[in-house]
């Protein structure tokens, strides 16, 4: 007689599921030679529909006009506050300064303590440079200039292409000053995005994975694994079964978004978008959906698996703009 095999019920997709740190996740790119941020973060808005040319070769609908779902972000200013330097070591990478911006804005006080003592100059870092082998800039969100109705902003490094030299060139002029998403993405280019999901709370093993639902006459349970595990182990081998927990709530990264359009003046639907309100001023249109709910901050960075950048020939967005 044949031995009966069967895949397992239900997808893993990521193992374990556990529960986000913090609310945005840490922006992580890889590095580039061109002296410039890696990445940008923007509020998620909303979602809408445009009308494009399709470019798509060998696509029955090559050279016709379609409609397509994009995302709304929100993407105010970045405040550039400080530059941080790192030395590489045998335990991986370690801080070994950072320079303070000279005037500090007041919200940042809601958000951590600003130091009182400016630390490290940078007339000091520059001298260091020999020694040091990535400088970030510490940038934080001006949520006051967003559609959010919030005051406290979230502070984050971003780190910068190019050798260390022109790493910190490009961090000296920045410093104080602000970043905007055109100086970091165009249009027709292809980005990451990376967000924490909807929290769904605890939740069983038939929502979390998708396992079958047990039959009528089964004993006991029925939204349930039917068997923990064989006698002679005598214990549940963790990661081998589909449990209850944590669902949402998780940091995820989405590849390849085709950026539509980088806007400037505000955007806003009629009556503004649903849990969000009026964008107000630089915007971006992502094709397809981002994961996060509304409100949530997003991480974007250049693409690690990006395709050729593309040329878009939008005709209509179907929001009214801002006057």
């Amino acid at each position: 007689m044949s031995k009966h095999r069967k895949p397992k019920a239900g997808s893993r997709a990521y193992w374990p599921k556990k529960r986000a740190k913090r609310i945005y996740p840490r922006l992580k790119a890889i590095e580039g030679e061109a002296p410039k941020p890696l990445g940008f973060a923007a509020y998620k808005a909303g979602m809408t529909e445009v009308s494009i040319v399709n470019t798509k070769k060998a696509s029955p609908t090559e050279g016709q006009d379609i409609v397509k779902a994009v995302t709304v972000l929100d993407c105010p200013s970045l405040a550039v506050c400080g530059i941080r330097a790192y030395r590489e070591t045998t335990e991986g990478i370690r801080n070994v300064g950072t320079v303070w911006a000279e005037k500090l804005s007041k919200d940042l006080e809601r958000k951590t303590r600003t130091p009182k003592k400016k630390g490290k100059k940078l007339e000091e870092m520059e001298k260091e440079l020999e020694n040091i082998h990535y400088i970030r800039i510490l940038v934080h969100t001006r949520p006051r200039e967003s559609g959010l109705r919030k005051k406290t902003p979230e502070l984050f490094e971003v780190p910068l292409g190019g050798d260390v030299k022109k790493q910190f060139e490009f961090a000296k002029g920045k410093l104080g000053g602000e970043l905007k998403a055109s100086e970091v993405f165009e249009e027709g280019e292809w980005i990451d995005v990376q967000g924490v999901t909807k929290g769904k709370g605890y939740q069983g093993p038939v929502k979390r994975f998708g396992i079958k639902i047990r039959p009528r006459k089964h004993e006991k349970k029925r939204r349930h694994v039917g068997c923990l595990g064989p006698r002679n182990v005598a214990r549940v081998l963790p990661g081998k079964l589909a449990m209850a927990g944590q669902l949402g709530f998780q940091s995820r990264t989405e590849y390849n978004k085709r950026i539509v359009r980088l806007g400037t003046g505000g955007v806003s639907a009629k009556g503004g978008f649903v849990n969000y309100g009026v964008v107000p001023g630089d915007y971006i249109l992502i094709e397809g959906s981002i994961p996060g709910p509304k409100k949530r901050l997003v991480m974007l960075r250049p693409g690690l698996r990006a395709r050729q950048k593309d040329q878009i020939q939008l005709k209509e967005v179907y929001l009214q703009q801002q006057q």
